[in-house]
């Protein structure tokens, strides 16, 4: 036979808030009443997606005196690419399929736009047959 415990008291207890409902107003206003310590503290650029702006210090980028920019190619590289290209009888699209490459790279150093890239000038070297870096700009690539 089992006995039941007729003396046991059950406490039942409120769960405690959760740290969102104790930022409401009216969470703060009762604390404030019941004289509990309220702790505040100001967070800047709170809820916002915004990232810095500028990584350099603004006052030394503006006591630099040199302009703070890329190195593009040469108008002379862009010419020696369109006029490479012009005997050969290719578009621009011929040339970039070749050297799998998009069409807007090929015109971007046709135009001394572009940054740069070596692997790209080494294609573009193979493809047209001709230097298009060093002191012999322009010369016929000679086969080894």
């Amino acid at each position: 036979m089992s006995s039941s415990d007729w003396d046991t008291v059950t406490v039942l207890r409120k769960r405690l808030p959760k740290p969102s409902s104790m930022k409401t107003t009216k969470a703060v206003n009762t604390a404030q009443r019941q004289g509990i310590p309220i702790e505040t503290s100001k967070k800047f650029n709170a809820a916002t997606n915004k990232h810095q702006a500028t990584t350099l210090n603004t006052a030394k980028l503006d006591r630099e005196t040199e302009n703070l920019h890329h190195d593009t190619v040469g108008l002379d590289v862009g010419k020696l690419i369109q006029k490479g290209r012009q005997d050969k009888g290719w578009t621009q699209k011929d040339l970039a399929t070749k050297i799998c490459e998009k069409v807007q790279v090929v015109n971007e150093y046709e135009n001394g736009k572009a940054i740069p890239n070596q692997q790209v000038l080494a294609k573009l070297e193979r493809n047209l047959g001709m230097k298009l870096r060093g002191k012999e700009k322009g010369q016929p690539m000679v086969k080894k």
